[in-house]
């Protein structure tokens, strides 16, 4: 077998492996390879996203879907959100944002037995808030927007509603209550249905200073505290409530209702005309007495300014009034942040916290490629539809090779999601892509030539 292999068989085949004599390969060739020109040509593909498109039962909240585009996009170098159209019929206040709720206490109610007043519903009120002195009255106003009287009245009806069944759980709970005797019980039923007559606790009046542009809190004669530093709680028993969702990150400036009304954090107490000890700008004498007022005009017609009067048969009672330490703020965040799951560009500062993190190193705690877009907020809730144009772009090179499905998600600043309700809304992302092409040159040529002359 080993002389099937014999060299003498084979007489050229040292020169096969021989690779001094390349003279045995033939290089010519027709079909020469062209080199690369590394020229490429650009294009703009726009794709216009509905979020009315996305699967609902999949994705109920139209603020965070997925979608797929009609085709797969290659060689994608750069993307960027160009025009929006978003509903800006938005609630300011709602249970995600924790600003619907506040509290307060009757620490000072006016004490008939002072100046001798027998009147029933009187001495019956003084006795109930006199007993929860420490209470405090929570009050919860509906979601929405709000412009500021009406605010101003919401809070004066929800302020007097609180009230109102604190003085009627008591009265009824003391009517059957087996220590008293039947005279003692009566008494109470009697309280009652005089506080029904009445139409229910009536002594606070919230009002609007349309120039300072504040709320203003008072009382035609108990004195009150605003317990602003218990915002933790209202939190969590709103929550629990509505079974409703809390803001992500930690907020200072839009840390609930109060601060939403300009208060501060810490607890207000209301002020009488006794505790009034220089002539400020807002105080006049009403018979005899010293109460807030208005000068630039009526708050309710007619009144000339004077919003908060005494009662004048309650002989002795004083207003009881404060003002807000800042103006109101009723527009909600002025802007949106627009996620793009795998493209996004803009890095974003968060809150400072007490933290291990933020204790034990001098580093940030801000989010790098936090969001895709930043989407300002031009316009009011009331309005129906806002847009404007946007400039960050998320850049790639080398360019990425396919795209199709992108996850979407609308939040605010803190986390919370954006709340559009059953409105639609709609966009369009602005992709450049790279197409490798051949080096081509054009010549111009007129038809028909020109004839000289």
């Amino acid at each position: 077998m080993s002389g099937m292999f014999n060299s003498n068989q084979f007489p050229n085949q040292g020169n096969i492996f021989n690779s001094t004599q390349g003279n045995q390969f033939n290089t010519n060739t027709s079909h020469p390879i062209i080199p690369s020109s590394q020229e490429y040509m650009y294009y703009k593909k726009y794709v216009s996203i509905h979020s009315e498109d996305r699967d609902v039962l999949k994705f109920p909240n139209p603020s965070e879907f997925e979608i797929e585009l009609p085709e797969d996009l290659l060689n994608v170098a750069s993307l960027r959100l160009v025009s929006w159209s978003f509903p800006s019929n938005y609630s300011t206040f709602s249970i995600n944002t924790s600003n619907i709720s506040m509290t307060f206490k009757i620490n000072n109610p006016y004490n008939p037995n002072a100046f001798d007043i027998t009147d029933l519903l009187v001495v019956k009120t003084f006795e109930c808030l006199f007993l929860n002195q420490d209470e405090n009255f929570v009050i919860i106003i509906e979601e929405g927007f709000y412009n500021p009287i009406q605010m101003a009245t919401e809070l004066t009806n929800k302020f007097n509603h609180a009230v109102t069944v604190r003085l009627t759980n008591y009265f009824i709970a003391k009517s059957t209550d087996p220590s008293l005797t039947p005279e003692e019980q009566a008494s109470y039923l009697e309280a009652n249905q005089q506080l029904i007559l009445a139409g229910g606790y009536t002594n606070f009046v919230i009002v609007y200073n349309n120039v300072g542009q504040k709320i203003w809190f008072g009382n035609k004669c108990d004195g009150f505290l605003l317990t602003n530093e218990v915002q933790s709680i209202k939190n969590t028993l709103v929550d629990n409530l509505y079974c409703g969702a809390r803001t992500q990150l930690p907020e200072f400036s839009n840390w609930g209702l109060p601060g939403n009304l300009g208060l501060t954090r810490c607890n207000q107490q209301s002020i009488s005309g006794s505790d009034v000890t220089n002539t400020a700008t807002y105080i006049a004498y009403y018979y005899g007495k010293i109460v807030p007022r208005f000068y630039y005009g009526d708050v309710s017609y007619g009144d000339d300014g004077f919003w908060l009067v005494p009662n004048l048969t309650l002989i002795g009672s004083e207003v009881q009034w404060l003002e807000a330490t800042y103006k109101i703020n009723l527009m909600g965040p002025g802007y949106m942040y627009m996620e793009l799951e795998g493209n996004n560009c803009i890095d974003e500062t968060s809150p400072y916290n007490v933290s291990s993190f933020t204790l034990s190193t001098n580093e940030t705690n801000g989010v790098v490629n936090s969001a895709f877009a930043k989407i300002a907020i031009p316009s009011t809730p009331i309005s129906q539809w806002f847009d404007r144009d946007s400039l960050p772009y998320k850049f790639y090179y080398p360019p990425a090779e396919r795209m199709r499905r992108f996850k979407i998600k609308v939040r605010y600043h803190n986390g919370e999601l954006a709340n559009f309700g059953v409105f639609n809304y709609s966009f369009v992302i602005e992709f450049t892509l790279q197409m490798p092409q051949m080096l081509r040159n054009s010549k111009s040529v007129t038809y028909p030539p020109l004839i000289s002359r």
